[in-house]
């Protein structure tokens, strides 16, 4: 079991960022940690797939967010992002653990791909969530054959993780990105309705449109970039797809 005292533990931090407002309630303190074993095709942030970053212990981390405590109120908090900070939990749970200690609201945003049903993984997630407010899941798409060409894994796991939150009574907010051509195909949303309809614990439904700011960073990397022919969204597409999957 892991030690709520253990603040000395290091995490792998890529950036970050002191006032967020997008990523999760109110104003947020968000930690975007490195390492990712998915392959998006749209990803913003490539440099975040190697698990090379910044080290900081738990402790030194909890305590420079804590100096923007009195612009969270009484809504805001801290978020831990990626990359994939499931690659990290038994640091998040740690950095979590502080925070709960002081009544701060943590926030986990991942896209579910390390869940695992296996026993020593799910105790130190189940651990990880016994300190965790809110979880932002983000769901690529339900078609686990485009689900693998567009981020070059399978999502069975990822669903199974949602339907735990749901189980366990843990928060979510889903967040699916509108990627024209690609993400948006009608019978898919409908099916991710209906599995969102599925879960007891969904407070919040999100359409994000898909943009290019991250292209540079792809070119920066020399990583073939295959949707740079793709638009962004219209204003109409993501109004469609908010009709079917925002209630």
């Amino acid at each position: 079991m892991l030690s709520e005292t253990d603040e000395n533990i290091i995490g792998r931090v890529h950036a970050l960022e002191t006032f967020g407002l997008v990523d999760g309630p109110g104003v947020r303190y968000v930690i975007f940690l490195s390492g990712c074993r998915m392959r998006c095709r749209f990803c913003h942030n490539p440099d975040t797939w190697s698990d090379k970053g910044e080290e900081w212990t738990a402790r030194e981390l909890f305590d420079r967010a804590k100096r923007y405590k009195t612009y969270w109120k009484n809504n805001g908090g801290i978020t831990v992002s990626g990359g994939e900070p499931l690659l990290q939990k038994e640091f998040v749970y740690s950095l979590f653990a502080l925070a709960k200690r002081e009544g701060i609201h943590t926030a986990l945003d991942t896209a579910g791909q390390p869940f695992s049903e296996d026993k020593e993984w799910m105790e130190r997630f189940e651990e990880l969530m016994s300190v965790t407010d809110l979880v932002l899941l983000d769901l690529k798409q339900m078609d686990p054959r485009g689900h693998r060409e567009l981020t070059g894994v399978d999502n069975t796991n990822i669903l199974k993780m949602a339907r735990w939150l749901s189980d366990n009574g843990k928060k979510m907010w889903i967040r699916h990105v509108l990627v024209p051509g690609v993400t948006d195909d009608k019978e898919d949303l409908l099916k991710m309705r209906e599995f969102i309809d599925s879960l007891k614990t969904v407070e919040r439904v999100e359409v994000l449109p898909y943009h290019t700011l991250g292209l540079i960073k792809w070119k920066e990397l020399n990583i073939p970039y295959t949707l740079e022919d793709v638009p962004t969204p219209t204003e109409e597409q993501v109004r469609q797809a908010e009709e079917i999957l925002v209630r």
